[in-house]
């Protein structure tokens, strides 16, 4: 990873500060933050040494074989990833369908409904002061209307993607490391963007094309600004009924398991030392603290949650 790339980030982010404090532009002081926080992220990762594929590793394959062939066979794909750990493509990829769903559905329902509905949840959660709703409202709803609105969701979107997979990145490294394997960090990273890479790019499509094939009107802004593809336990359950069941459901489905598999052949063979057992061990690990963490939000911040 280049260093001048963070280094250029960092600058970029303290502009935008900048240009926020001394009121130039206004609403981008989380985004800046964020790109700091990204530039600072990638100057410290500029100084982790790939790893050494050794004399005996096979020759590198492209981005479009890696891509494509994680889908069917990922087996393969993760062991040319464990001498060669390049992620940017596939990167580039998951940022895509991201951002490209989430400008979508923005367009389908409207900056200014998001930014309504979303601003109820928050005052109906307590975050804004009663006196106070009505102007913060009118304005959430203002500022959706302006350009700079879209630019911040597409930053926020790959800055927060890339902060999220680096965190992941982390805790498979240390869960090899628990259970006795040996593995780079790199190699760690590639594990978390290609594992999660088939079943996000399948939920996107599937999501865009029932996005217009339904009504604008039954679309739950902040449920469905998720992802409108279900294939799990959750549909059992309504949300507002049963919100704890409804959420530990949507964990069990078939993208899940889908996701599962891929992450598991991830882990075993781009780690060294590592069984298929612990593989699998570290997946569910990681699922279940995944639940937990999302059942706390749930329990937390309700209304987001209904």
């Amino acid at each position: 990873m280049r260093r001048s790339v963070g280094i250029a980030i960092f600058v970029l982010g303290l502009l935008v500060l900048l240009a926020g404090i001394l009121k130039v532009v206004q609403g981008m002081t989380g985004i800046s933050i964020l790109m700091i926080v990204v530039g600072l992220a990638i100057f410290g990762l500029s100084f982790i040494p790939q790893p050494d594929p050794g004399p005996d590793a096979p020759p590198p394959m492209s981005p479009a074989e890696r891509i494509i062939g994680v889908f069917y066979e990922p087996s393969p794909v993760f062991k040319n990833l464990r001498c060669y750990p390049r992620w940017l493509a596939a990167f580039l990829v998951l940022m895509l369908c991201g951002v490209t769903y989430q400008l979508a559905f923005t367009q389908r329902v409207t900056p200014e409904r998001m930014a309504a509905e979303t601003a109820d949840r928050r005052i109906e959660g307590g975050f804004v002061p009663p006196e106070k709703a009505t102007d913060y409202k009118a304005q959430l709803i203002e500022d959706a209307k302006l350009p700079v609105s879209r630019i911040k969701d597409v930053v926020g979107q790959i800055g927060g993607g890339f902060l999220f997979l680096l965190v992941l990145a982390g805790l498979y490294l240390l869960c090899v490391l628990a259970f006795g394997g040996r593995m780079n960090f790199w190699q760690a990273f590639s594990v978390a963007i290609y594992g999660s890479l088939p079943p996000i790019v399948i939920t996107t499509i599937l999501s865009l094309i029932l996005l217009y094939t339904k009504s604008p009107e039954d679309l739950d802004v902040i449920k469905d600004s998720r992802g409108l593809a279900r294939a799990d336990l959750g549909l059992l359950f309504a949300l507002a009924e049963h919100p704890y069941l409804h959420i530990i459901g949507s964990f069990i489905g078939i993208f899940s398991l889908y996701g599962w598999w891929v992450t598991v052949s991830g882990l075993h063979n781009t780690a060294t030392k590592l069984s298929k057992a612990s593989a699998w061990t570290i997946a569910f690990l990681l699922w279940l603290l995944g639940l937990v963490l999302v059942l706390i939000l749930a329990a937390i911040f309700p209304s987001f949650f209904r």
